[in-house]
């Protein structure tokens, strides 16, 4: 498959042009490479690791959900040369997509995650910049806090915190993966009993807890892996390549 068509064909279902990102998430081919492409690989991140690890399993293309110009525009240098040189050398294509990918209603990281969870999906919520980030389903009969968390630790593999502010009985569940502790005013506004996110901050503790919602924090980096993987998948059905997911954990 021609490295130009995947761009293109990723740009489209991903729906990035025009999309409202953060400044420098730079959503789409990040790094060049080779013409044809027969192995992906997929990750959260691309850190200088997954870069490594992606040269060494013959990937001609990684996909990640968090790109490389974060701190925007800087000097290639230190850490930022060497995985630029490392994708370069290694003849590594790398394309990003954050938020789209966060909020498709097919590959994305929330849906699937609510998904996972066995909700039944009511509809998108979670606005940034005019675009809904996140979903909200409800959970037929409702479900104790506790239950829940236990069945999101199950899906995320992994120790699920669980910020006890909302009703006993939980039903309608908001999804925002990531950092989405900035929804729980809306959460709220929307007549959710819960959301579900990776982490929030120190003064949104207080949020959930006096505003009456419950919050359930499965980590940054656990509740972003549906998206790449889906995306993996997705292409290897399409067009016949083959993907692998790596792993690189990183406990928050």
């Amino acid at each position: 498959m021609k490295l130009e068509s995947i761009f293109q064909y990723l740009n489209g279902l991903l729906l990035i042009e025009g999309y409202p990102d953060y400044p420098h998430a730079l959503n789409g081919m990040q790094v060049d490479g080779p013409g044809e492409v027969g192995h992906v690989a997929v990750a959260v991140d691309a850190s200088e690791a997954t870069i490594s690890e992606a040269v060494n399993r013959g990937a001609d293309l990684l996909i990640v959900h968090h790109g490389l110009f974060w701190k925007g525009l800087q000097p290639v240098t230190g850490r930022h040369f060497r995985k630029i040189r490392k994708l370069i050398e290694g003849q590594v294509a790398l394309y990003s997509c954050h938020l789209p990918l966060d909020s498709h209603p097919e590959v994305g990281n929330c849906i699937l995650m609510a998904r996972a969870l066995g909700l039944e999906i009511g509809g998108p919520f979670g606005k940034h910049q005019g675009a809904n980030i996140g979903w909200w389903g409800r959970k037929p009969g409702g479900v104790a806090s506790a239950v829940l968390a236990g069945e999101l630790e199950l899906i995320l593999k992994g120790p699920v915190r669980l910020i006890e502010g909302g009703p006993e009985v939980i039903e309608r569940i908001g999804v925002v993966t990531g950092g989405g502790g900035s929804f729980i005013e809306e959460s709220v506004g929307l007549g959710l009993d819960a959301l579900i996110t990776g982490e929030v901050s120190h003064a949104e503790y207080f949020d959930a807890v006096e505003l009456g919602i419950s919050v359930l924090l499965g980590g940054h980096y656990a509740t972003e892996t549906f998206g790449v993987k889906a995306l993996g998948a997705h292409l290897e059905e399409r067009f016949g390549l083959t993907w692998e997911f790596l792993e690189q954990p990183t406990g928050f």
